[in-house]
Formats: structure tokens, sequence, C-alpha cells
């Protein structure tokens, strides 16, 4: 190739010597696609080899019957992990499909996450095979690695991730809220050229439409957190939004019958607009005011339950235990509302992330501390239950500050505004009245 490079260079009208050259360059690009060929398939082979001894260590971890034997295999275990995941990571890049990168980054973050919870487990199920809820904390860290590997097997494999997989990502965690896409779609309806309205069709599509929105809202509206003043507030903008939609509808009606202009159905439907903007907005306020109560001194239910495990109080830890779901369940609950009236679509993603997350690890939270209260004074049991606790509390600090970045600092600030004019009044009437509770 290089010759013939040089005589067409010095002959660049020669028919031939061009011929000749652009045969010689396919050749080479031949020749350089084969060899690439054969370099992925040796970087396939690597991985493969790679998975294959990470699942030897996993199952010599499982079926260890010491302490001795489980950190022999723990040992070699890092060793092959790290390997995986360094092959993994270079094959993440090469990657041509998203979706497939963001499941292979998930799965070896799993990995990296689960590494020491895999260890402190298995050594409380050993140390306490009696123990059932050490047998279901082990084999949730067991499986959740298992998944991990299996995630990865299939993207090398090229095949689809079974849908049992407890880590597998899919488009609809990073769809658009659905009360936004609802609205977003509402008004794109909304606008249309008068001479396409067809009462028939337009009208009842519309208000089947603007109801089921209404229903979304007033499900939020109706919810604990969400304050009276804010109740209302919501219940007169959907209101105002039912009226401003038959006004528009009756103005189309009137274009049809040559009795309006372009001009009097544009103006209702800036109108129709600015009630829903209105809406939207209320909407987001009471969002704001679901995170700012749910969102405050996270880790206290945590901390509760653990203390009362340390203390080997079983009813306590019962007791705080059910407190700890239900709070982790009101976590996952105003995400997921978060969410709904969001339109940022990668910030959409890592809240359902976290929450998904949050969602198989409480019960594991539970068990670990379970384990503590019926062996309060063993050393293993504690080291497992300070892995989970900083494991879920990573998860949470993950899962706030994706809820921070999908919630815009104009409403936070004016609910925060709103909230500081509440207490203040309350502290007023409390010295007026005396009441220092």
């Amino acid at each position: 190739m290089a010759v013939l490079s040089k005589e067409f260079a010095d002959d660049p009208c020669s028919k031939p010597k061009r011929q000749q050259m652009i045969i010689a360059a396919r050749a080479l690009l031949t020749s350089v696609t084969h060899l690439l060929i054969i370099a992925d398939l040796v970087d396939v082979q690597l991985i493969f080899k790679s998975i294959r001894l990470v699942e030897d260590d996993l199952q010599h971890i499982h079926d260890a019957s010491n302490q001795e034997e489980l950190i022999h295999f723990y040992k070699q275990y890092g060793k092959d992990i790290v390997d995986l995941s360094q092959h993994a990571q270079r094959r993440q890049h090469d990657l041509v499909d998203r979706l497939e990168q963001e499941n292979l980054a998930a799965a070896r973050g799993t990995i990296k996450r689960t590494t020491i919870m895999l260890l402190t487990a298995s050594k409380a199920y050993l140390r306490h095979p009696e123990l059932p809820y050490a047998r279901e904390n082990r084999d949730f860290v067991y499986n959740q690695v298992r998944d991990a590997i299996g995630v990865i097997t299939a993207i090398m494999q090229g095949r689809p991730i079974p849908p049992t997989q407890t880590l597998k990502l899919d488009s609809s965690l990073s769809s658009v809220g659905d009360l936004t896409r609802a609205l977003n779609e509402f008004d794109r309806i909304v606008m249309m050229k008068p001479q396409k309205f067809n009462e028939q069709i337009i009208r009842p599509q519309l208000e089947e439409r603007l109801e089921s929105i209404i229903s979304g809202a007033a499900l939020l509206a109706d919810s604990l957190s969400t304050r009276e003043d804010r109740r209302d507030r919501i219940v007169q903008e959907c209101n105002a939004v039912r009226q401003a939609l038959q006004d528009l509808l009756d103005e189309y009606i009137q274009y049809s019958r040559k009795k309006s202009s372009d001009e009097n159905v544009n103006t209702k439907i800036q109108a129709m607009q600015t009630k829903t903007r209105d809406l939207r907005k209320q909407l987001r306020k009471a969002v704001v005011d679901h995170v700012s109560d749910t969102f405050l001194a996270t880790n206290v239910p945590l901390l509760a339950l653990i203390d009362a495990a340390r203390r080997g109080n079983t009813q306590l830890v019962e007791e705080t235990s059910q407190i700890f779901m239900e709070h982790a369940s009101k976590l996952i609950e105003v995400a997921n509302v978060a969410c709904s009236m969001s339109d940022q679509v990668e910030g959409i993603k890592l809240v359902r992330l976290a929450a998904m997350q949050i969602q198989h690890l409480s019960p594991q939270v539970v068990n670990a501390a379970r384990i503590l209260v019926a062996r309060s004074t063993s050393k293993v049991a504690l080291e497992n239950m300070d892995v989970f606790r900083d494991t879920w509390e990573k998860y949470v600090r993950l899962l706030t500050e994706a809820v921070d970045e999908i919630t815009t600092i104009e409403d936070f600030l004016a609910v925060s505004e709103n909230h500081i004019l509440e207490d203040i009044n309350l502290c007023i009437q409390a010295m007026v009245e005396r009441n220092p509770d």
C-alpha cells in the first residue's frame, strides 16, 4: 500500500496506478476490519473468562462452611471482581446501544456496592445459621451479585436481558412524568386550527383528557402531606381549567358557525394555556410540600431501629421496623410524585433507579436488625447491621440529590417562604395563648 501510494503520488493522472492503489486500499481496509473483529473476539473471551472466575468464587463463598474458607474465597473474589470490572468498563465504552451501556454500568455499580455486604452477610450466616433472617440477608446479596453478572453475560452475548432481572433498566424508567405528559399532550391538542375543529370528535377527547388530568391532580391534593390551603388552590385551578375548556369549546363552535374570528379563538386558547400553567404551578408546589416534609431527617427511623436492636428489645425492633418500612415507602411514594410533575428525563431516571434500590434494600435492613436483636452481643451481627445501614443511607442520599435535581429552585423557595410564614404565625399564636407546646 505504501509503495503504490508513493507511485500514485508521483503520477496522480495515471489511471492504472489509481486502480492499483484503490485495490490495495480495499485489501488494507479488509485486513484492518478482520484484525478489529479478532481483537473484539479476544476482548469478549477475556470478559467471559473473568465472568467464569467470578461465578466460581461466588459459588465458593456461598458454599463456604467456616469463616476461614469464607475469607480465603472472598480474597480471591475481590481480585477477580476488580479484573472483571476493568474489562467491563472498557467494553462499556465500545457499546453503541445507550441502554446497554446503562445496564452494564448499573451491573458494575451493583457489584461494587455489594462487595462488603457480601462478606458481612455471609459471615453473619456462617456465625448464626439458625437465624432465617441471616440466610435471607446472605441470599439477597448473593442474588444481587448473580443478577449483575447475568446482565453482563447477556450483554456480552448480545441477547436480551431476562425480564426477571431485578437490575434490568428499560426505557420506562426515563419516561416523562404522567401528569406532565398528560398536561403537555392536552396543551398540544388544544392548539389546533379552528377550521379543523369537529365537535363530535374533539369535545369528548379534550374533556376525557382533562378529567384524567384532574383525577391525577385530585390524588395529589388528597394526600396527607398536601396542606389544606394548597388543596383548596388545586381544586380552584382544576375548576378554572374546566371552565376555560368549556369557554374555548364554545368559541370553536361559534367559529364553525361563522360567528367568531381567529382572534377570539386565539384569545380563548391563551386563556386556556394560562389556566393549565396555573394548575401546573400549584401541582409543583404541592410536590415540593411533599418533598420538604418527607426528606427531612431521613435517617431517624433507621437509627431508632438500630438502637432497639442493639438493646436486644425484640418487641421494640418489630415496632420500629414497621415505622422504618412505612418511612421507606413514603420516600419512594414522594419520589414518584416528584417524577410525575417533572419533564427532566435523565433526572427522572436517577430518581426511579434510587427508589428501586431502596425498595429492594429496605426489607433486608430490617432483617439485619432482627439478626442483631437476636444476637445483640455478636460483633459479626453488628458489623453486618452497620454495612446495611451505610448502604441504605447512601441510596437515600442519592435519592435526595436526584429529587432535588428535578425540583425547581423557584418552587422550593416559594414553598419554603410559605412554610416559614406558617411557623412564625404558629409561634405568635402560641405566645398569645401562652402555650409552650
